[in-house]
């Protein structure tokens, strides 16, 4: 099996989200280096939006580190005030930032990608702000329409050579077992393939074990991280917004929370190609030391 880690550690701090702060840059060699120093090999793939790809290549190679699948979000257009008319220069141009999720994967010989809706921490997202992990706001045509938007953008990541996963996550349109269900019913399997987040599926109440047995022919790569399912649980009961989740202690280090994280491992299929990417949306722990206890837990199931 191939793990790597999502070093959001470092990057979910204080409400913030540093990948976006411009002197982010600054910082960013650091904390890759001690992602190797915690004894990870790999890293998932993030160029930031203020770097060329050459430079971000420069502090890998300085770090020694490999570079493991990275994560493309799209939108809906209707959701920023835009509705372009499918085969126009604006329907063309919503995808250029798939496009350059494409460019980044081959650019280190990536073929693979996670494929998700974006999220969206607006005043008015009721996913966000109001009530998580319970598929609040349902609408079947807001979800035909994102099954149109992720189908393109899978369409274009394809004709560049790199095969797209769904990517489940709460607080997105695709959060629930139905929505998961429909985005991967509707669209070929040869198109679209499943790249799943262990977690954000025990989250919304699923059996990771059965989504993931369900779909083994699918599966492209996963994402791992453990919960606290007592808190998980409180914020389904009662309507919670996805900081305040957060912020309770949800997210844990893999084998400190109530996952059965032998039992998903052991439902990946036999030979499994893909990536394990291992990621603490936020930790209570020290950064450091929550990358060494997400490396302990590797060393112990590998």
């Amino acid at each position: 099996m191939k793990f790597a880690l999502n070093p959001l550690q470092w990057i979910t701090v204080d409400g913030r989200w540093r990948y976006a702060e411009p002197g982010f840059r600054a910082d960013y060699p650091g904390v890759l280096a001690q992602v190797r120093a915690a004894g990870f090999d790999a890293v998932m793939l993030e160029v930031l939006a203020t770097q060329t790809l050459q430079d971000y290549a420069r502090i890998i190679t300085d770090t020694g580190l490999a570079v493991a699948p990275g994560y493309c979000a799209v939108g809906l257009p209707e959701d920023h005030g835009d509705a372009p008319r499918r085969g126009s220069a604006e329907w063309v141009r919503w995808f250029d930032g798939v496009r350059r999720k494409a460019e980044e994967s081959n650019y280190f010989g990536l073929g693979t990608v996670f494929l998700a809706p974006e999220m969206n921490f607006a005043d008015t997202s009721i996913r966000t702000r109001e009530a998580v992990a319970v598929g609040a706001g349902f609408d079947e045509g807001r979800l035909d329409r994102l099954i149109e938007i992720l189908g393109e953008a899978a369409d274009v990541l394809r004709a560049e050579g790199v095969r797209a996963g769904l990517h489940n996550h709460v607080g997105t349109w695709v959060e629930t077992e139905h929505e998961i269900d429909r985005v991967l019913g509707a669209l070929d399997p040869a198109l679209l393939g499943a790249s799943f987040d262990v977690g954000h599926l025990v989250w919304a109440g699923i059996d990771p074990v059965a989504v993931l047995t369900r779909y083994a022919d699918r599966l492209v790569d996963v994402h791992v991280k453990d919960l606290d399912l007592a808190v998980a649980e409180a914020s389904r009961a009662t309507p919670t917004g996805y900081d305040d989740a957060s912020e309770r202690g949800l997210f844990r280090e893999p084998g400190t929370g109530g996952i059965d994280l032998d039992a998903v491992l052991a439902a990946l299929p036999d030979g499994f190609p893909g990536w394990i990417i291992i990621e603490i949306d936020r930790t209570v722990m020290d950064p450091f030391e929550s990358a060494r206890a997400c490396r302990e837990w590797v060393e112990r199931v590998s």
